[in-house]
């Protein structure tokens, strides 16, 4: 619970670093294109006011000069300029297409007009003229800047989570496989022996009911081996009757658990699966150990199936204490469990079985605190 409290923590941490970077790139940048609109501004003033002494350049050479210079140097801005009447008299930086150019610049003019930027040059008489102004290119690229930077950002930083979940995925699955061979070897040597001294306690007292059940758990860690010497390697899939697959479980925790913990199966003794048994019976003997744990050895396990859009369900059902919604994402997750002992490996196992040697899922259907908790199954139907 504790790595998982910290890893959500440290996804959030990372999510807010974003997001304050984002807004501080992108305050610092409207900064900046406040001020190069200030400056745009004052340009097209400038181009007004040049235009005013145009007109009326009276006797001075080089103020003719100077306002055909600044008009000459406006290489970022659009503009147009027209009278009241809107007839345009001058453009600059403009594209104009060569084939109906008045029609496309009387759309300009008019798309100027409605964004509301414009300087009034007075040229005296009553007689008024218009200069109509958009921000530059330049302005336009820096606008967008800190937004195609944080695209950038964010799609650099998706690469590399992508990369860092594949490599620990190979990771966990070399540690997964790893750790299921040495566990299957380990086994061997003393389930073997113990088998070999079952066989000779057999021989004196071949009736003995306290023997058979011993014999029944040797069994079953044989079992218990061969399921984690399944791990890794390419399962064997067989036709199996669902209704038996579970019935056999069921069957076997019966015996290991208190007597208050009532079983109810309602499955369709018609059903068939392609399935692999050892794998399979796992995943509902650990569905059912967490039941019973839910429900502290005293309360009802109910297990039922129907067809779905061609696929079986299976939901395991117990009355028990419920999964809080907080951790309904992580109770999949490799290390996740609210017991006191154990490992969380159980679900993350049974996940791995249902969806990646089966090709079915496995969720969390609902769950309601202190009144019952369904996981259901969904397998492809043979």
């Amino acid at each position: 619970m504790q790595h998982y409290t910290h890893k959500r923590r440290y996804k959030l941490i990372i999510f807010l670093g974003t997001i304050i970077i984002g807004t501080l790139s992108s305050i610092y940048t409207k900064s900046l294109v406040d001020e190069l609109k200030n400056e745009e501004r004052k340009k097209v003033e400038l181009w007004a006011e040049a235009t005013r002494q145009l007109v009326e350049p009276g006797d001075n050479d080089n103020s003719v000069s100077l306002t055909l210079e600044v008009l000459k140097n406006n290489t970022t801005v659009p503009v147009i300029l027209a009278d009241a009447n809107d007839k345009i008299q001058h453009y600059r930086n403009i594209k104009v297409p060569s084939n109906n150019s008045e029609i496309y610049l009387q759309k300009k003019l008019a798309e100027l007009k409605e964004g509301g930027k414009f300087i009034e040059i007075n040229l005296g008489d009553g007689e008024l003229q218009y200069l109509y102004y958009q921000t530059s290119t330049l302005l336009i690229k820096l606008t967008w800047f800190p937004i195609i930077q944080l695209i950038i950002v964010s799609i650099f930083v998706f690469i590399a989570y992508l990369a860092f979940s594949s490599s620990r995925k190979a990771e966990q699955e070399q540690v997964w496989v790893g750790m299921s061979k040495e566990t299957a070897h380990q086994l061997g040597t003393p389930i073997t022996s113990l088998m070999g001294w079952v066989d000779f306690l057999s021989l004196k007292d071949p009736h003995s009911e306290a023997l058979s059940e011993i014999k029944k758990d040797v069994y079953r860690l044989q079992n218990i081996a061969d399921r984690f010497s399944k791990i890794g390697s390419k399962p064997i899939y067989k036709n199996l009757n669902l209704h038996e697959l579970t019935t056999n479980s069921v069957n076997y925790l019966k015996t290991r658990s208190s007597d208050k913990v009532k079983f109810s199966i309602q499955i369709d003794p018609n059903i068939s699966i392609v399935a692999n048994q050892t794998l399979l019976e796992w995943v509902f003997e650990n569905l059912i150990k967490n039941a019973i744990d839910a429900i502290k050895g005293d309360g009802l396990i109910h297990i039922n199936s129907e067809i779905i859009d061609h696929s079986i369900a299976i939901d395991i059902t117990d009355n028990g204490k419920g999964i809080p919604r907080q951790n309904l994402k992580t109770v999949f997750e490799p290390g996740f469990t609210t017991k006191e002992r154990g490992w969380g490996l159980g679900l993350s196992l049974t996940k791995r079985i249902v969806e990646d040697y089966h090709k079915g899922k496995i969720f969390v259907k609902e769950s309601e605190p202190n009144k019952k908790t369904t996981f259901r199954i969904l397998l492809n139907q043979s």
